[in-house]
């Protein structure tokens, strides 16, 4: 069957065209020779191809996409896989709300390493996921973007750590001779998601100077899961009427459930006094008052950029030029999740005035301690606002002597951070002291004051901000002349400092806020490195590439990478071309600094469910408090890829390329809550859990205690797949393509394998474009292949393949004016149902936006 599918997808690609035009074999050769300047090697060359699997997305391509920031655009990508992140299922649980990155062939945001014309760029004081450090795209403009490349292998040899799986060389447009506006708005089918965006760029071009100024500002209207259909309960068994969904709805319900403090196993339904539990929300088979938390959290949060951006160059004289890339953005995110939870945190002593048994002695619970699961939907939805600032600052010189070109640059890079909590969040000492004194009475909403709901409610800070200094010197020439051309070399040196700060509030710190997660990290560090390059003619037709790179670390060490790479053009339309290399990844300082850090993971108690069945619903995952601390001890992770690839122009107008790569990662830096609870979970100093009376049951899991590790390995290999046609008709001109990933093998230590869960085993994009006297067209479709269902729940289903569909239309025929109308998502294709959570799909694979329409007005003047 895996056969059938395949080849019916191959027939549809082969009808249908690519999206983008990666690699163009028709661009000008002004276009090649700054493309392969800048990415994959510090040699300056000016012949089309390179040894290593470039692909490149021109300005042009990207606004036919119709997407409106980079990481709508990287999702596109069929190289793009698991690890790629965007603001979808931003929430108040999340540790990086607003940030975006994108993981490379599913290696992971951290080992994608971003550049800026070639150079690196700080990552974000909030990591992803309390660890992961990632460069956050967002604060790149799309209407700053000249030209996106993506270099498809390893390339530590060349630019160092976290160029694991490739490189993302974003280059900015510094060319502009006059200026343009243009202006964009959209909407989706659905509710919420409008977007409105308007760009100025300008600029002058003399005989020794050259200016580009680009401003921009973006705004995007909040999606809740709410505007959706298929994510608007977290109760996704009756939702769906599947046996095998399940009602992700919390067990902290408003005004929740009542249990012993000296055996929190021994609980009920809040169904005493004048405020009881909701029919709807009465689960009495485990004696729960559960709450419907999906209505109320953010899909795509609620974001405001304004972007500035200015390129400049100054000649000296004849052979030295200074130039300058000054840039800067500020942005504001708004993420909302439902009222903070209790999970048996706060408790109510047996003599409390308030207490709900104090006029039934015959009941067990009657003076007895109590704690409860309890929403504090009473001080209202929790509500978060991020406020970011990003500057980045490059002052360089470059020139030529005699036939070598050099090139020395400063750059500093700052991101500051600030989020609030701001509406929702409790203080859980004053919480408890007020259920002491009897001015807030949990199980009584309805009767508290608003004086007690302001004395229970906090505002949260939590503040960061991430910084990068270097300096880097390179030159490169030709060494000397050898029978079949000239002997290229490349040298240069790197000095960077970087350092890191993440800081909540004392409270936090104290453990006296519930309901939030923030990180704690704080670290620095200076590196070293030098690098060289060298470009063989071994014939007229063969070049060799050699590069190496020695890096030394002020905290881990030091590590040399090695590459060599080859093409070889045995005929004008043939080229084959392969490249090996050894990689590395240095642990992040949010990995290496973090301080004690809560979160909230989704875990199945295996060993419990084992004891005790299903009871408690020990089976089913839930969210448990696990408790994360940095590790200073980690070490790098190291990675060994290779690529081999043909080139093959078939026609003038017919032309392909196709590459084979392989990767086999090591010792990779991981934190996996789920292992430590299946093979640790009955060590208390572990894994803490509560007493219980019942036989066998070894107790209601309280904290989980977990750190980083080089925890495993990582092995995958695939196929890249890039077909181009062009026909000129009477009717217009088309140009046909088809781009696909298709992963051969996937295993990493945790067992995931291709078409595993979030691991579809093929993706491709497909698209034609036409263009007519003063009309032209593209209409694109995006495919993302199947996979499983996640390992734990043990499903013989599959999440289903998603298909969608993409077209734009434009008009010349106004001077200087170009008209737009467009969708992305034309067919409003909904994202296949996933189990694994509330809100019924994958948020790291699937996008929940719907159909997103839009016109657009560009002017030149």
């Amino acid at each position: 069957m895996k056969n059938v599918r395949r080849n019916k997808s191959l027939l549809a690609l082969s009808i249908t065209t690519a999206l983008f035009a990666t690699n163009s074999f028709v661009a000008n050769a002004a276009e090649d020779v700054e493309r392969i300047e800048i990415t994959g090697s510090h040699i300056k060359r000016t012949n089309m191809e390179g040894p290593s699997p470039v692909t490149s997305l021109s300005q042009e391509d990207i606004q036919k996409t119709g997407v409106t920031d980079l990481i709508s655009l990287f999702t596109k990508l069929p190289i793009s896989g698991q690890g790629t992140f965007s603001t979808q299922a931003n929430s108040s649980d999340d540790t990086a709300n607003g940030g975006s990155s994108v993981s490379l062939r599913g290696l992971g945001a951290d080992s994608t390493l971003i550049l800026i014309n070639g150079r690196r760029v700080s990552v974000s004081p909030f990591a992803k996921g309390i660890d992961t450090a990632f460069v956050d795209i967002n604060n790149i403009p799309l209407s700053a973007i000249k030209r996106v490349d993506i270099l498809k292998d390893g390339a530590s040899a060349t630019y160092g750590s976290d160029a694991v799986a490739g490189v993302i060389n974003v280059v900015l447009r510094d060319d502009v001779d006059g200026a343009e506006i243009s202006a964009k708005i959209g909407d989706t089918a659905d509710g919420g998601g409008e977007e409105q965006s308007l760009n100025l760029v300008f600029g002058n071009n003399t005989d020794n100077t050259n200016h580009t100024f680009v401003l921009e500002y973006f705004n995007r209207e909040e999606v809740m899961y709410s505007d959706r259909s298929y994510s608007a309960t977290a109760n996704q068994a009756a939702r769906t009427g599947d046996p095998n969904a399940t009602d992700f709805r919390s067990s902290a319900g408003i005004p929740g459930t009542i249990a012993l403090a000296s055996d929190p196993s021994n609980r009920r339904i809040d169904l005493y006094g004048n405020d009881i539990c909701a029919p709807e929300d009465q689960d009495l088979a485990n004696n729960l008052c559960r709450y419907d938390y999906a209505p109320h959290m953010t899909m795509i949060p609620a974001a405001e950029r304004f972007s500035w951006n200015y390129m400049g160059k100054y000649e000296i004289n004849d052979t030295i030029r200074a130039f300058a890339e000054l840039n800067g953005q500020n942005s504001k995110s708004t993420v909302r999740g439902a009222g903070s939870p209790s999970f048996n945190e706060l408790y109510m002593s047996g003599d409390n005035i308030n207490h709900p048994f104090a006029n039934m002695p015959d009941d067990e619970f009657y003076m007895q301690d109590l704690t409860m699961r309890r929403r504090t939907v009473d001080i209202g939805n929790r509500e978060k606002r991020v406020d970011s600032d990003y500057y980045r600052a490059i002052l360089g010189l470059q020139g030529e002597f005699k036939d070598w070109s050099w090139e020395a640059a400063y750059s500093y890079i700052k991101s500051s951070s600030v989020e609030r909590g701001v509406n929702g969040f409790p203080n859980s000492r004053r919480t408890q002291e007020a259920i002491d004194s009897g001015l807030w009475d949990p199980f009584e909403p309805s009767s508290n004051s608003q004086e007690a709901l302001d004395f229970i409610e906090t505002t949260t800070t939590r503040v960061g901000k991430s910084t990068m200094k270097s300096f880097d010197f390179k030159v490169s020439g030709a060494l000397m002349d050898m029978p079949h051309g000239e002997l290229m070399l490349a040298l240069g040196t790197e000095y960077r400092e970087e350092s890191i700060s993440d800081n909540p509030d004392d409270q936090f710190l104290r453990g006296e806020v519930f309901g939030t997660e923030a990180t704690q990290a704080n670290g620095s560090r200076e590196n070293f490195a030098m690098f060289g390059e060298l470009a063989i003619p071994v014939i007229d037709n063969l070049e060799v590439q050699i590069a190496v790179r020695h890096e030394e670390y002020s905290d881990f060490g030091t590590t040399t990478d090695p590459k060599i790479s080859f093409l070889w053009a045995p005929t004008e339309d043939l080229s084959l071309r392969g490249s090996y290399g050894t990689a590395f990844r240095a642990p992040s300082l949010h990995q290496l600094g973090l301080g004690r850090t809560d979160e909230s993971p989704n875990l199945v108690d295996t060993l419990r469910c084992e004891a005790i069945g299903n009871q408690d619903r020990a089976c089913e995952p839930q969210e448990y408090t696990a408790v994360f601390e940095g590790n200073p001890n980690l070490g790098p992770e190291e990675s060994e890829s290779y690529n081999l690839g043909v080139i093959y122009n078939i026609t003038d107008d017919l032309n392909f390329s196709v590459d084979y790569y392989n990767y086999d990662i090591t010792d990779i830096i991981d934190s996996d809550t789920q292992f430590v609870m299946d093979n640790y979970g009955l060590d208390q100093t572990i894994v803490e859990r509560r007493p219980t009376s019942i036989p066998g049951d070894p107790g209601e899991v309280i904290q989980v205690n977990d750190s980083f590790q080089n925890i495993g390995d990582l092995q995958t290999s695939g196929i890249d797949l890039d077909i181009r046609y062009a026909l000129d008709t009477e009717s217009g001109m088309f140009k046909f393509g088809y781009v696909m990933n298709y992963v051969l093998s996937f295993e990493d230590y945790k067992g995931t394998e291709e078409g595993g869960f979030e691991q579809p085993q093929m993706r491709w994009t497909t698209s034609v474009d036409w263009t007519l006297n003063d009309f032209s067209a593209t209409a694109a479709l995006n495919y993302i292949d199947s996979f499983e269902q996640e390992a734990s729940l043990k499903l013989n289903k599959k999440v289903d393949s998603m298909m969608t569909l993409d077209a734009s239309i434009n008009y010349f025929g106004i001077e200087n004016t170009v008209l737009t109308i467009g969708a992305t998502n034309l067919t409003n294709e909904k994202p296949p149902f996933a189990y694994h959570d509330f809100m019924g799909f994958a948020v790291n694979v699937h996008s929940g936006q719907g159909r997103f329409a839009y016109l657009q007005a560009k002017y030149k003047f």
